[in-house]
């Protein structure tokens, strides 16, 4: 009966004793059972499977371990954050860690229940650990981790990050669903359907492998698409536990559809040009009876308020002072009749970098509508071109929703356009003319941002776009005079070739979520629907590029052939054409920009 007791009192005693060793803890074995890693794809192997990020991609050099790491570079107001939620225990001890590279590279864990934690370093050249731990709060069964860069300061990398800790119990993802089906298919929208999933708590759909929607039922209807244009979808399962794998593929292709926005009587291939008929400059005055018969849509440049906020517009031809050959006004009408016999459309443009026009109440809307309506009928045009710039169009700091925007700027020009169009009819042609700061830059941030701060012009036209995509006849962003943009593949995309054009393009006729949330897409741009905006020459614009490189984009975005190093996500033979600033500065390069066209399309 002695054995036993001594035999306790030896293991007492060893326990003691490392107990009182720094740095030693004794666990139970059940204790040592519990702990996992429940970090989802820390080594950045599958890309980033399991991670959200603003700005990030996974790389295969440096890395610390594997085959792969994340590469992430803040940009603006943007610390490229990285981050992804898991299931924990309540009132439980965990451990973050992992492997930084870079400058100002922080590591931590949010919504702990108790005390959120991070560790970062100032300068890390090679690869250095960061590890803290925290403890769950009692009613805590979700963290977030994260890593982030901080603002400006280059690209930072990250590799190997783990969370070590008891583990959520036994509960596991959801099989992925199984017969998906297309049903009723339109020129705009897929319907889907698929067989429920044990333990599933809704389903995510997938729209040519980007994540468009979350339902919690077995049917979606996906809207928004281009017509005459084939898409794969798939659907996964989601639990508390995380997401299943992706479902079997099924692929579509949207009806011709009817056209729509006053573009039947279109050529299938159409060059538009902006022809500077109030103004002269270093490009000379250019007759509207001179413009060679390639362009199909004329846009004269520009209409401007009497002030930024009277909505108020008037066209005011070129004097004669500062253009010796202006036609008389005569004579300009006659052109106008001539073009459209020849079957081009002329518009009037309102706005251009020194015509702000800000519609902040319903007296300017409706006095924008009016003045808009008599160039019209004066000079017999066919419609109207929307190239606000600068600061006529930025959103409230509660304006989040580009579905349904609350700005008055916003809502009385959505108005205004919706009011002309019915005063005009089916034939009226509605181009816009955004930058791509407006545009595209509201696939990473919208307004002023969740946190305030951020520019509220920041894809300010995206509400007036969407609300009228059905009267739009097209759209045509101006590819030049931008900074760098990211694209749909996570990287920044910069003027000087073939790639700018082709990610921003990709993005209009995809789709891309708004602010970076999946929930929120903007949906794509029907082909016909898009132009490309380039500069004419070098000196109508910062972004020129060469012949050669306007066919490799146009190659790209409609054939899927000399792309380069960005991948679309399609190819549309319906892209409608390409754009310049402008008529002017092309007769004054000797019609580069129009030779190249019409020898592209014919």
């Amino acid at each position: 009966m002695d054995r036993p007791h001594r035999t306790r009192s030896l293991l007492a005693a060893l326990t003691a004793a490392l107990l009182a060793v720094p740095g030693i803890t004794v666990l139970s074995s059940a204790a040592r059972a519990a702990d996992a890693d429940l970090a989802r794809n820390g080594g950045f192997e599958s890309g980033l499977d399991g991670w959200t990020c603003t700005a990030g991609t996974a790389v295969g050099s440096p890395v610390h371990s594997g085959a792969a790491a994340l590469q992430a570079t803040p940009a603006g107001s943007d610390n490229a954050q990285c981050a992804q939620t898991v299931t924990v225990q309540p009132d439980a001890q965990y451990t973050l860690s992992g492997y930084v590279r870079g400058s100002y590279v922080y590591l931590g864990a949010s919504g702990t229940g108790t005390t959120d934690v991070s560790a970062w370093t100032q300068s890390a050249p090679d690869w250095q650990r960061l590890t803290t731990t925290f403890r769950t709060g009692p009613g805590t069964t979700k963290v977030t981790l994260y890593a982030h860069g901080w603002y400006g300061t280059g690209a930072y990398y990250a590799d190997d990050i783990s969370l070590t800790g008891p583990g959520a119990g036994t509960a596991q993802p959801p099989a992925a669903p199984t017969g998906l089906r297309t049903g009723t298919v339109t020129s705009s929208g897929v319907a889907l359907s698929w067989s429920a999933v044990t333990g599933a708590t809704g389903y995510a759909v997938y729209r040519d492998g980007a994540k468009v929607q979350t339902v919690s039922g077995t049917s979606a209807t996906v809207g928004g698409l281009a017509a005459a244009t084939a898409y794969s979808f798939q659907v996964t399962a989601v639990n508390d536990a995380g997401e299943s794998a992706k479902s079997a593929t099924v692929t579509a292709t949207t009806s011709a559809g009817s056209g729509g926005g006053g573009t039947s009587d279109l050529p299938a291939h159409a060059l538009v040009g902006y022809l500077h008929a109030t103004f002269a400059n270093g490009s000379g005055y250019t007759r509207l009876a001179d413009v060679p018969d390639s362009w199909d849509i004329i846009d004269l440049a520009f209409g401007e308020p009497t002030s930024a906020t009277s909505g108020d517009i008037r066209f005011d031809r070129c004097p004669v002072t500062e253009c010796p050959n202006v036609e008389s006004d005569a004579e300009f009408k006659a052109a106008v009749k001539a073009k459209q016999a020849a079957g081009k459309k002329v518009l009037i443009s309102i706005g251009g970098a020194n015509g702000q026009v800000q519609l902040t109440t319903t007296a300017a809307r409706d006095t924008f509508v009016s003045s808009v309506s008599k160039i019209i009928d004066d000079y017999g045009l066919d419609g109207l071109d929307i190239d606000f710039e600068g600061h006529s169009l930025s959103l409230d700091a509660d304006d989040t929703d580009f579905k349904n925007p609350k700005t008055p700027v916003i809502v009385n020009l959505i108005s205004a356009l919706k009011t002309l169009k019915a005063r005009y009819g089916s034939d009226f042609v509605l181009t816009m003319a955004p930058e791509t700061f407006f545009v595209q830059m509201g696939y990473q941030y919208y307004g002023t941002g969740q946190w305030g701060g951020q520019d509220p012009r920041c894809g300010a036209y995206l509400p007036v776009i969407h609300a009228l995509r059905d009267d739009l006849t097209l759209l045509h962003v101006q590819d030049y005079n931008s900074g760098p943009i990211m694209g749909l593949d996570n990287q920044y995309h910069s003027m000087g070739g073939a790639d700018f054009h082709i990610a921003m393009t990709d993005m209009l006729l995809t789709g891309f979520p708004v602010a970076g949330d999946a929930g929120n897409v903007f949906p794509p741009l029907r082909p016909d629907q898009i132009a490309i905006g380039m500069p004419a020459s070098v000196n109508a614009g910062n972004g020129h590029v060469a012949p050669a490189e306007v066919t490799k984009a146009l190659d790209c975005l409609t054939k899927k052939t000399n792309c380069g190093s960005y991948a679309t996500h399609g190819s549309w033979p319906a892209l409608r054409g390409l754009m310049t600033w402008s008529v002017n500065w092309d007769r004054f390069g000797n019609w580069e920009f129009q030779k190249n066209f019409d020898a592209y399309f014919g």
